[in-house]
């Protein structure tokens, strides 16, 4: 049963939902390929919402990655929270039996800057998570302790300026790294990276970047499938708008100084159904093998919204403005904005 606490969060959730312009959720796909998907059919969708989110007030939930251990479902995915009048991500869990009906469990990992994207992978018998946290200025790597609830910082893969949505995968005894870098934060950059061990040291490819001046195709939307001698990225298509619809690229040469790809036909592979949850574009997914010849999926959707709640917005950035236009200048002599 929901208590009182939890119920006025989720009221507020709603509210500000409709305010930021977006509401995002998640969903449950299944085809006979990867590339072939559709909502799965034992599965409401969406299968978490604003309203699952029971320890935070929320305004999104995006980003999903699974994966399955000892005969349990267990999804990593980020919750955009609302607090003291400012949006920050952080990642929750959600557990099921099924990969089809799914709990909530919470939020498992926040840190002073903005989570993301919550990359699992595992190397042995260590599980590993490697978040979007462009914020700190590095690709960041946290193992579990214990899964799936406990996260340890455990090392820095890269540094830089905008390193967003990294996606590792292993081929030929490396490990390869594909991250969003494009300082103009138009989603038009994709760089290489590669390493013998996930810890690193991490060199960038002769070839890297390997997209650029490309929106439609360089942000990554989920995760890399090596399937026998295939493997295949999965692409934001930005050039609409950020989180459009999602593409495929098969990556056919992959070595010390290759690298070639081609897109997966037919494209896109995920896009906005017109109707309900994921009405306006889809921007994610993380599919795995579920029995021959099927696939299941995490994938996200959104849905634009608008309307008189807007105004909340408005009023509470106009409140702010006016306050730091009246206010004595901080240490740096500039203005702060919280939103």
């Amino acid at each position: 049963m929901i208590g009182p606490r939890a119920a006025l969060r989720g009221a507020a959730s709603r509210l500000l939902s409709r305010a930021v312009g977006r509401v995002y959720s998640i969903g449950i796909y299944e085809g006979p390929s990867p590339l072939a998907l559709a909502p799965a059919a034992l599965a409401s969708n969406p299968v978490l919402t604003l309203r699952d989110v029971t320890d935070a007030v929320a305004t999104g939930l995006a980003d999903p990655f699974m994966t399955r251990v000892d005969g349990t479902w267990h999804m990593l995915f980020e919750v955009v929270r609302w607090r003291g009048g400012t949006r920050k991500g952080v990642i929750a869990l959600a557990t099921s039996p099924d990969a089809r009906v799914w709990s909530y469990r919470g939020i498992v990992l926040e840190e002073p800057f903005h989570l993301s994207y919550p990359y699992l992978v595992q190397d042995g018998s260590d599980h590993y998570l490697i978040p979007e946290c462009s914020q700190a200025g590095a690709v960041r790597l946290y193992r579990a302790a214990p899964f799936p609830t406990r996260w340890e910082h455990v090392g820095d893969l890269i540094t830089g300026p905008v390193l967003v949505d990294s996606s590792v995968f292993r081929r030929d005894g490396w490990w390869w790294m594909l991250t969003e870098s494009d300082p103009a934060h138009r989603h038009a950059t994709l760089r290489l990276f590669r390493a013998r061990d996930l810890r690193g040291p991490w060199r960038e490819h002769p070839r890297s970047p390997v997209v650029r001046d490309d929106p439609s195709r360089a942000r990554p939307g989920g995760r890399v499938l090596c399937l026998g001698d295939r493997v295949i990225r999965f692409a934001q298509d930005c050039g609409p708008a950020y989180g459009a619809k999602l593409r495929a690229f098969e990556i056919t040469e992959l070595g010390a100084d290759a690298y070639r790809e081609v897109e997966v036909v037919p494209s896109p592979v995920l896009e906005g159904s017109g109707r309900g949850w994921n009405r306006s574009g889809m921007h994610h997914v993380d599919p795995h093998p579920a029995g021959p010849g099927r696939w299941i999926a995490c994938v996200d959707g959104w849905r634009a919204t608008s309307g008189p709640h807007r105004t909340l917005l408005d009023w509470r950035r106009g409140g702010r403005r006016r306050a730091a236009a009246t206010a004595p200048a901080g240490p740096s002599g500039g203005e702060v904005v919280s939103w």
